[in-house]
């Protein structure tokens, strides 16, 4: 019993320490894969524009980061990390959508 007790106080302080700070993405092999999703679209825009929507998204974050509460940065952290494709501006929305909603 007492190994369990202290797994979790171990681990909960682990996902308090993710949750402080923005998550790193890699913001290429994302909008690669989108632009892959995007048959028929020219190659270079898509990919550009969505470079630059993540690096301002990205940015964004940075700077309000610490002005969503602890357990919407874990929460939309967490869904952000499920799957293949990793999005600032994905992270920025659920923020920002949970914020509204209080």
């Amino acid at each position: 019993m007492p190994i369990s007790i202290s797994m979790i106080i171990l681990s909960s302080q682990l996902v308090v320490a993710v949750a402080d700070r923005v998550p790193k993405f890699d913001i290429a092999r994302g909008c690669k894969l989108d632009e892959a999703a995007m048959a028929g679209i020219s190659v270079d825009q898509p990919l550009n524009r969505c470079i630059s929507d993540e690096q301002k998204a990205q940015q964004q974050l940075g700077s309000e980061w610490t002005t969503y509460s602890a357990s919407s940065r874990e929460s939309c952290s967490s869904l952000e990390n499920v799957g293949d494709t990793h999005s600032y501006v994905s992270l920025l929305t659920c923020l920002q959508m949970s914020k509204s909603t209080k």
